[in-house]
């Protein structure tokens, strides 16, 4: 699991980082083409720089889809629990566990038919309108994105009923870096 962990950290990760500087990119040459340098405008003007749009959309709707399968396994979307939690424990328990198996049930259907969809584009001749590359690529983060998403939420939902803890995703905790508590705790003992 450590691995398709840090995978999935690591393509989203990689995916903003590249989104950015593809976008500062291209609004300084953006910039910079409207400069009235005369070599150096004309030399910008020559460089095509129209297809960063449409890549910066692709990744970040591949960004997202496996944002949202890394949000289900830390715990940080948004969920409306506040009548579970007047429930006693056995009722509470059960709804978690009924809410869970309908997100995984809910993003295997969107990942099934994300992938039936993505095999009948895949036998067309559809590209994309500026980079030029097949749209079955582009689609396919739909059921990759779902269906890991749907293995995401049997997992919390099998960590629930094995240990009865949900993931909880503390805002102020950065991973990699030591609480100044910790730091103050470690020094007194120097």
């Amino acid at each position: 699991m450590k691995y398709l962990d840090h995978l999935e950290e690591w393509l989203i990760a990689s995916l903003m980082a590249m989104a950015t500087i593809l976008i500062f990119l291209a609004v300084v040459h953006r910039y910079a083409s409207g400069l009235p340098i005369p070599w150096v405008q004309d030399e910008l003007i020559k460089i095509n720089s129209s297809w960063a749009q449409e890549l910066c959309i692709y990744m970040f709707v591949w960004m997202a889809k496996f944002g949202a399968a890394y949000g289900v396994r830390v715990g940080i979307h948004v969920g409306v629990d506040v009548l579970i939690n007047k429930l006693n424990t056995p009722w509470r328990n059960k709804f978690i566990i009924f809410g869970l198996l309908a997100g995984a049930l809910f993003t295997g259907v969107v990942g099934t038919l994300g992938a039936k969809f993505v095999w009948g584009i895949a036998h067309t001749d559809s590209v994309s309108a500026d980079l030029e590359i097949p749209m079955w690529i582009v689609y396919l983060a739909v059921p990759l994105g779902s269906y890991l998403m749907s293995f995401r939420f049997l997992q919390v939902t099998w960590h629930f009923f094995k240990n009865g803890e949900l993931p909880k995703h503390d805002h102020a905790h950065v991973e990699g870096v030591e609480d100044a508590a910790d730091l103050e705790h470690v020094g007194s003992k120097a």
